[in-house]
């Protein structure tokens, strides 16, 4: 009985050990659709502001803010055109709106791109 004992506990420390690896890769897991993930807290400061002002309704800050994101790139999954909007993230130091971006999907999605819709992470809030 002893022994089984402490194969036993052998097998829950390296299950709890696959656990803890996962936790701190949140970043490198795709998305079903194939999308990296990003948790909201390692997004910059500024993109958690704007997803902040998106949840309350604005206002926002630049006149582009909530217009339809079209997915021209296709780096989004396919979806129906009206299904995205995009949002402006402030880049410190930039003189017009920067290439930062928060898009959103009609069921709450969150998408962070840093570099103008070249890349996209889908954000995620817990």
């Amino acid at each position: 009985m002893s022994q089984f004992r402490r194969f036993f506990g052998e097998i829950i420390l390296v299950f709890a050990l696959f656990c803890a690896a996962g936790i701190g890769a949140i970043h490198a897991k795709p998305t079903p659709d194939g999308l990296p993930v990003i948790a909201i807290t390692e997004i910059p400061k500024q993109a958690q502001e704007t997803i902040s002002l998106i949840k309350v309704g604005g206002p926002y800050p630049y006149k582009r803010d909530g217009v339809v994101f079209s997915n021209r790139e296709k780096m989004l999954p396919k979806e129906k055109r009206g299904y995205y909007n995009e949002y402006t993230v402030k880049t410190p130091g930039a003189k017009n709106r920067g290439a930062r971006r928060i898009v959103t999907g009609k069921e709450g999605q969150f998408y962070y791109s840093d570099d103008h819709y070249a890349s996209f992470k889908r954000v995620l809030e817990k």
